[in-house]
């Protein structure tokens, strides 16, 4: 039954459109117009993210930042190989999986690491691609306190896995 669902509300869409005497062909075009337009929006911004990500990851930025954020990382209770992830986490979903799931088989999946790991990929956002899409798909250019706000949550999310791993 399951299986059927979305012929099935392809199915029921198609016979709506047509009692209603739309044409149903001009509105899946147009859609996918649309669809099109908003892609050509998007884009710019996720071509510029990845390749932010990999040449962060690829100069050596984040194992130097890695080095330098260790001391206020451990003072805020963080552990520090877990700061890759806390770095590439706002830029890149796909590199802060890669880089989780590293340390889950490095440390193992119930250690601190592991799960700290495992509450930062589960209560951050990917704050600049989410930024850029949401915003690029509405069409604003200037994003204010966004940017800002959005990291401060980010910090706040890592502080609080950091804790919650350690407590529970």
């Amino acid at each position: 039954m399951l299986d059927l669902l979305i012929p099935m509300l392809l199915a029921a869409v198609a016979v709506a459109a047509l009692a209603r005497r739309q044409d149903l062909y001009a509105a899946l075009l147009e859609g996918g117009l649309d669809g099109l337009r908003l892609l050509v929006s998007i884009v710019p911004a996720l071509v510029m993210l990845l390749t932010a990500v990999h040449l962060l990851r690829a100069s050596g930025a984040v194992d130097l930042l890695t080095r330098w954020l260790t001391p206020a990382a451990r003072v805020l209770g963080l552990p520090p190989q877990v700061l890759p992830l806390v770095l590439l986490r706002p830029v890149s979903g796909s590199a802060a999986l890669a880089v989780g799931a590293d340390l889950m088989a490095q440390y193992g999946a119930d250690s601190l690491i592991g799960r700290t790991a495992a509450v930062v990929l589960g209560s951050t956002e990917t704050t600049f691609y989410t930024i850029s899409v949401y915003f690029g798909a509405a069409g604003i250019r200037r994003t204010r306190y966004a940017v800002p706000a959005a990291l401060i949550a980010d910090l706040t999310g890592f502080l609080i896995a950091a804790l919650t791993a350690r407590f529970l």
